[in-house]
């Protein structure tokens, strides 16, 4: 019997989320090899849903199927990190600066809901205080109403996750950087609500610039 309960998705969907789940709050490692065999036993599924999902997340490159089906986490890189961040830092602004122009009263008031649940990423952290600082972005995004942003943003984040967990372990934030992103979330949130566009794109770029997973770059280089 599984220790896991499913909730109601299919058992593909379900087995998709919980590995996805595992892998972005660093439960499973970068580089871990994963038996097919033994997670469907764990979470009491056939192997058919367990390959599925892994080819799901291969696709998203969160796992590296090699020539012989065997799975594993995939390894972080400063490459990675450098090319995430560079596209983030002109994607994200860019998101910013839509959100200011386009967003509705809905949207102000889940920004404000969405700043008013942030709290500081700390170590260890746990997945949910992942999930709500992620909700804040979210509420920015969509705010931009660009689906295609979204989406693309969407994906770039779950990466991102990733290096923001291994900078957190590697030099956790100190209460001045803590003060600081605390800040700069609610510069972005003040002007997106007010429709300063300029402001709310500049917020976004510095807060970018000095986000945890782009500080992991030079500790990956070493």
């Amino acid at each position: 019997m599984s220790a896991h309960p499913r909730p109601a998705l299919t058992k593909n969907a379900y087995v998709y989320e919980e590995l996805r789940r595992r892998i972005l709050a660093g439960e499973l490692v970068q580089g871990q090899s994963l038996s097919q065999e033994q997670l469907a036993v764990e979470l009491g599924v056939s192997t058919t849903p367990m390959r599925e999902a892994l080819r799901r997340l291969d696709a998203e490159g969160l796992v590296t199927i090699d020539a012989h089906r065997d799975a594993r986490v995939t390894r972080l890189d400063a490459e990675e990190a450098r090319s995430l961040f560079e596209i983030r830092e002109q994607l994200d602004p860019l998101a910013a600066k839509l959100a200011a122009n386009r967003r509705t009263d809905a949207d102000r008031d889940a920004i404000a809901a969405a700043l008013k649940s942030l709290e500081p990423l700390t170590t260890p952290t746990d997945f949910q205080t992942l999930l709500v600082h992620r909700a804040f972005h979210r509420s920015i995004y969509t705010a931009s109403h660009n689906s295609l942003l979204m989406s693309l943003l969407e994906g770039l984040w779950d990466k991102a996750d990733r290096y923001r967990l291994l900078s957190l372990e590697s030099k956790p934030d100190s209460p001045e950087d803590q003060e600081r992103v605390r800040h700069e979330h609610a510069a972005i949130a003040e002007a997106v609500i007010a429709g300063d566009a300029r402001s709310a794109e500049r917020a976004m770029k510095k807060h970018v610039r000095g986000s945890l997973g782009r500080h992991v770059i030079g500790a990956l280089e070493a």
